[in-house]
């Protein structure tokens, strides 16, 4: 008699849970038909085209309706009775409708208050201005963090970078004064744009021929290098689009020294190699819904961390290139909230650029305008790439001996674009 008490039990579970997971599966169809029913624009750098793009009182009342009512039935499913797979989209579900939902009530109150013409000056100066900038960072980084907190962690960066940068003079044997002008002696730039083609070609082969060590998948599809030739990011150093990869030649010589971090960054084993493993992975319709820049710019900037074992920055200038770059980052984060934030001028951004980078100030109104324009947007490089590096050293301190690099890269990149905390999980998922 026990017996069969326990074998109907079980059978009356197994039904339930199939139930459940029959269930779960068309409400996450409904989800998927709904959200995009809805239209909703993508995220959009400038603020003034967020703004320009935000619907009707009509439209966001449908999306309240929609992310009300999936705020509503959640709770009606059990985590530990669905598949991984679901529990995955679960997240992410909850997760977009949490933040939805606080893009939604700011948009009804920009909708009421709506100014005749959107300010230019930053979203500061926009109605509701710092809780708008509050919700923008955590929709580009893609992680639940607030301006103060960036703000410090932006700080600690600089001091970070800059302890590098000091490391690398040391090793030169020159003194700071000689450090800092021996960086714009002539040797370390090219007028001729062939050979600005030729540098990122070079480094291109030496970086495939030593992917093996820290990768599983070294079958990369093909990679285009050419010029960049977009309007709108005409003023970053480079980017990648559809198996291209484009540098930015600007009216001066090119600096060598941003060749081997700027390929790794935006081609391989940056934004090229992680677009061609996300293509190879199985996402789910819940998850080809989204996209996490805090994740995606993060794999980026990461990966120019990994350019010593892959061959490249073979002199300690050509490292320091990097080192530079990464100060610029850091920098721009504490500037972002700065900015956005706490309300500073141009002039005191400009004072806190000069206090702690040297020799770049050619760049620094440009980027202060970048900034205004975009707000949050240059914070993901930054924090994306500290979250990943965090991980891969608790790892190495749990493992020891048994850390395996490729093994790790694995379960960062093989699950696609994800928000920084379910990232996280994949790659702690099992390593006891």
């Amino acid at each position: 008699m026990r017996r069969i008490f326990f074998a109907l039990a079980a059978l009356f579970f197994s039904l339930s849970a199939c139930a459940q997971h029959k269930d779960f599966a068309q409400f996450s169809a409904g989800f998927v038909s709904g959200y995009k029913a809805l239209h909703l624009p993508d995220l959009e750098l400038s603020y003034i085209s967020g703004f320009q793009h935000i619907g009707s009182a009509t439209d966001v009342q449908k999306q309240l309706d929609f992310f009300k009512s999936i705020q509503a039935q959640l709770p009606l499913y059990k985590m530990d009775e669905l598949t991984a797979a679901q529990r995955a989209d679960f997240e992410l579900m909850r997760y977009e409708t949490d933040l939805n939902l606080e893009r939604i009530a700011l948009e009804q109150g920009w909708l009421k208050n709506q100014p005749a013409t959107i300010p230019a000056g930053g979203i500061i100066t926009v109605p509701d201005g710092k809780a708008w900038y509050t919700y923008l960072l955590k929709r580009w980084v893609g992680d639940n963090i607030t301006p103060d907190g960036i703000y410090q962690f932006g700080l600690g960066e600089v001091k970070r970078v800059q302890d590098h940068i000091e490391t690398i003079r040391k090793q030169t044997g020159l003194s700071e004064g000689e450090f800092y002008r021996h960086l714009n002696d002539s040797s370390f730039f090219v007028s001729n744009p062939q050979q600005v083609q030729q540098a990122f070609e070079h480094t291109k082969a030496i970086v495939y021929s030593n992917l093996h060590l820290l990768f599983t998948d070294t079958d990369v599809p093909p990679l285009a290098i050419t010029r960049g030739e977009s309007k709108q990011l005409a003023q970053t150093p480079g980017y990648y689009d559809n198996n291209t990869f484009y540098y930015n030649l600007f009216d001066k010589p090119y600096n060598k020294r941003q060749v081997d971090w700027l390929f790794i960054h935006e081609a391989v084993p940056g934004h090229h190699y992680q677009s061609s493993i996300a293509a190879a992975t199985k996402l789910s319709p819940v998850q080809q819904l989204f996209f996490y820049y805090g994740f995606v710019e993060g794999w980026g900037a990461y990966a120019e961390y990994l350019g010593k074992e892959l061959g490249a920055y073979q002199t300690p200038y050509t490292e320091l290139g990097k080192w530079e770059w990464d100060l610029v980052r850091s920098v721009r984060v504490s500037l972002d909230v700065g900015l956005n934030y706490y309300g500073w001028t141009d002039a005191q951004a400009l004072e806190f650029w000069k206090k702690n980078i040297r020799g770049q100030d050619d760049i620094a109104l440009r980027e202060i305008a970048r900034i205004r324009r975009w707000p949050a947007q240059v914070v993901t490089y930054k924090y994306g790439a500290a979250q990943i590096m965090k991980w891969k050293e608790q790892l190495q301190q749990k493992q020891g001996s048994h850390f395996d690099i490729k093994n790790f890269h694995d379960r960062v990149l093989n699950h696609g674009s994800l928000p920084l905390f379910m990232a996280k999980e994949n790659v702690f998922k099992g390593q006891e």
